[in-house]
């Protein structure tokens, strides 16, 4: 297996430079095509940005994946690695096409529905939840509607999260590497390439998105991360293999920030009768409120997000009694925390 990771180091590096190389080709395309992000009251930025800025990653990872696919002799990660590559050039179209017309909300939670079905007959599916008191849950005919639903709330926790520049890529950079390590850990290579192939190509665009942005990730690049990010936790019909008493817990823990953003979007919406009204009290608009620069505020939830992956990481090391309590713990002081901010807010 060692040309397996000889393979992946090669487009890993090619991935990299492809992405510095297609910028300003995305830079050009995205103003021609009009493809442009307009100040307005939801945006915090002041002047036009163009948009679509993940197609600069998105398609050296594509043929990176198809090509992996086609050489790598195993029979079951190439076809699953081909097939994922097919689902993100679907993505990479939806992206674009809300990026340019800005689609309703209903239309994107039918696609990302629609993504996840797809995931789960290619064989991309969440088959176990964790039990940290004891064995894990088959789910049995559950599966397929677990699955749809956990690649919506993963699609919808990188879109939501990215509200500032640098912050969605970061977050992504970690989350990749930790899944990575495990990954590594376990000698899973489905694993290693798709975080691999992502951490390659964040890497190269944070360079261009990190604070003050000269292109924005748009849904082109957001939607394709949370696919990949997505199909991390479910690649392969063991997911994590061998570390199957820890099924959705390394995703669910080391994805905590943008996963506490989106259960309160829902909540908040939900109290104000509307789930799909974009508003702008997400846990980053309101740090900004406070106060704190956009560069401040990404290298706070980047540290965050590095604690919460090196708990990730603990999980299949030590006991998962003692780290679930820990998690849980930290989780109750964050929502506590996100509580009281918005609480202050709303009284301004």
């Amino acid at each position: 297996m060692n040309h397996l990771y000889l393979l992946i180091l090669i487009e890993f590096v090619a991935i990299h430079v492809l992405t510095h190389l297609l910028m300003p080709l995305n830079l050009k395309f995205s103003k021609r095509l009009g493809i442009i992000a307009i100040p307005n009251e939801r945006r915090i930025h002041k002047t036009a940005i163009p948009e679509a800025g993940g197609l600069s990653f998105a398609i050296p990872i594509v043929i990176a994946q198809a090509s992996f696919g086609m050489l790598s002799g195993n029979s079951e990660i190439g076809r699953m690695l081909l097939q994922l590559s097919g689902v993100g050039l679907i993505a990479i179209i939806l992206g674009m096409w809300d990026d340019r017309y800005e689609s309703h909300a209903n239309y994107k939670l039918l696609w990302q529905a629609s993504i996840g079905l797809i995931m789960y007959f290619i064989g991309y599916r969440v088959l176990f939840l964790t039990n940290p008191l004891g064995d894990s849950f088959v789910l049995g005919w559950m599966s397929l509607p677990v699955t749809i639903l956990w690649y919506i709330i993963i699609l919808n926790a990188i879109n939501l999260i990215d509200g500032l520049d640098g912050l969605a890529s970061g977050i992504s950079i970690i989350v990749c590497a930790v899944l990575l390590i495990v990954g590594i850990k376990e000698g899973n290579q489905l694993v290693i390439a798709i975080c691999g192939f992502l951490i390659a190509g964040n890497t190269a665009f944070l360079f261009y998105n990190f604070y003050p942005a000269k292109i924005f990730l748009g849904e082109t690049g957001a939607l394709f991360i949370g696919l990949n990010i997505a199909a991390v936790s479910t690649a392969g019909s063991s997911q994590f293999k061998g570390i199957t008493s820890m099924t959705m817990m390394i995703p669910l823990t080391v994805m905590a920030v943008p996963l506490l953003d989106v259960l309160l979007a829902v909540t908040r919406r939900l109290r104000l009768g509307n789930i799909f009204r974009p508003d702008k009290a997400h846990i980053h608009h309101i740090m900004l409120a406070f106060g704190f620069s956009q560069k401040t505020i990404s290298i706070i939830v980047y540290i965050v997000t590095l604690l919460f992956g090196l708990i990730a990481i603990g999980f299949s090391f030590s006991s998962k009694k003692i780290l679930f309590s820990v998690l849980l713990g930290l989780l109750v002081l964050m929502v506590i925390i996100a509580y009281m901010f918005m609480r202050q807010e709303q009284k301004k």
